[in-house]
């Protein structure tokens, strides 16, 4: 690959994934997703949504139904899963869509503890022309014990 038709989504010039809409639409009939956390205007997942000027890193992401998560895929991505997992322990359900790097610490300390399912093939996000160039998985924080931490 390579040249001047190599997309964006085989670079690192973004850590934003949009969800494909047909993959988010079977994982909502599964949850009762009120809140997205990571999103835009034009992108948002749920009714409640925190864009990157709000940072919803900052707020509270307590909800009555489940909070769905497809944070920025960058270095940061250990804060988002953090606050995932806390915020499951804390009583609200965070069903988050990532790349599956169990090679990572974030992987081993949070995503571990979840329910882990591997998504089969490779996800096509936001109207990409290309698959992604890595595997992803969702994994869901619900019901968490604190003890187990």
């Amino acid at each position: 690959m390579g040249g001047a038709g190599m997309s964006v989504h085989f670079s690192s010039q973004t850590d934003n994934w949009a969800t494909p809409i047909e993959y988010f639409n079977n994982l909502s009939k599964l949850f009762n997703f009120t809140l997205d956390p990571c999103a835009s205007a034009s992108n948002a997942k749920a009714p409640k949504f925190f864009t990157v000027e709000q940072d919803g890193l900052a707020q509270c992401w307590e909800t009555e139904g489940a909070v769905f998560l497809n944070p920025p895929y960058g270095r940061g991505i250990s804060k988002w899963i953090a606050k995932a997992y806390q915020t499951a322990l804390d009583g609200t359900p965070v069903v988050c869509l990532l790349p599956a790097r169990t090679d990572t610490r974030w992987w081993r300390d949070y995503c571990s503890k979840g329910i882990v399912h591997f998504v089969s093939g490779r996800l096509k996000f936001g109207g990409a022309k290309y698959n992604a160039p890595f595997p992803c998985a969702i994994v869901i924080f619900a019901n968490l014990d604190a003890r187990a931490v």
